[in-house]
């Protein structure tokens, strides 16, 4: 049988590096990394990895990403072009495609004078995936602006799920389709001025609680109820651990830092440490926010 990167020499690329598109810049390539043009080149695609039998992972924009060592096998897809990243705009309404980014979204709302998702800004990752986990904190969800959610099945069909027929919950969603195509969001006209204000103050306030811009990091645990993660660490004496490369920062502790020769593996080290000498030490066991290929 013929090998994806030669029924789709195009949009396939063969034994692709995964570190330049994660945030933590590290982990094995991917035995082939496809970019479909638009929906029906998916659909394609993804039907010959079911009919073959062959992993297929949705690569977002790798923000809360840890890809191991070793190569991945199977097809990783990335959704970049222009039918994926798309901004539509009509009076109030907004569809975004879910393989654009959430703080491109932001900005065009923004200029056109709509609110409802500026406080959102500092939080990284695609629109899809923010939706799914319906990102934010206190100062507002994503959820609270989304009206309707356009996916792709596992039987590859297209099909709408208006904001009735979806549950949202604190970073969670019952959003399971393998592929979120577009969202459509309902703003708020409002004065620009106090828009930006309001952008402007959430993105001091987010910045203060992670790590430096440059630095490649990325979040470790969950908020278990009532508690951050962050504040367990700390009480349990972990304050700028580190395994190998990989530390946990100091501006805050539920964030690792990977540095230059960190491996895949040096971050795992630390997250069972981590998790480890927290449970024994407050007796709370933390849930893993991030993901593991």
């Amino acid at each position: 049988m013929p090998s994806l990167a030669d029924q789709f020499p195009e949009i396939t690329r063969r034994n692709e590096p995964l570190a330049p598109h994660t945030r933590l810049k590290i982990g094995g390539p991917a035995e082939f990394l496809v970019e479909p043009t638009d929906v029906d080149d998916l659909r394609a695609v993804l039907k010959v990895c079911g009919d073959g039998s062959i992993p297929v992972r949705m690569l977002g924009g790798g923000f809360n990403l840890l890809v191991r060592d070793d190569p991945v096998p199977g097809a990783v897809v990335r959704l970049t072009s222009a039918a994926f990243t798309m901004i539509e705009w009509d009076g109030k309404k907004v569809v975004a495609g879910g393989g654009g980014q959430l703080f491109d979204l932001i900005a065009f709302a923004v200029r056109q004078g709509l609110a409802g998702l500026e406080t959102l800004v500092g939080i990284r990752g695609t629109v899809g995936g923010s939706v799914r986990c319906n990102v934010g904190d206190k100062s507002g969800e994503i959820a609270q602006a989304v009206r309707s959610v356009t996916v792709l099945t596992e039987a590859g069909k297209v099909q709408t799920r208006t904001r009735e027929e979806l549950t949202f919950s604190e970073h969670g969603s019952d959003l399971d389709e393998p592929v979120i195509l577009a969202v459509e969001f309902a703003l708020d006209r409002d004065d620009p001025a106090a828009i930006l204000k309001r952008m402007r103050k959430s993105w001091i306030v987010r910045k203060t609680t992670e790590p430096l811009s440059f630095q490649h990091a990325a979040r470790l645990f969950h908020n278990p109820p009532g508690k951050t993660a962050a504040a367990l660490i700390d009480r349990a004496g972990l304050a700028k651990s580190r395994v190998g490369g990989a530390e946990l920062s100091e501006r805050n502790a539920n964030y690792v830092v990977a540095h230059p020769g960190t491996t895949a593996a040096d971050i795992l080290q630390l997250v069972d440490h981590v998790r480890a000498r927290v449970k024994e030490r407050t007796g709370v066991q933390l849930d893993r926010e991030l993901h593991v290929w």
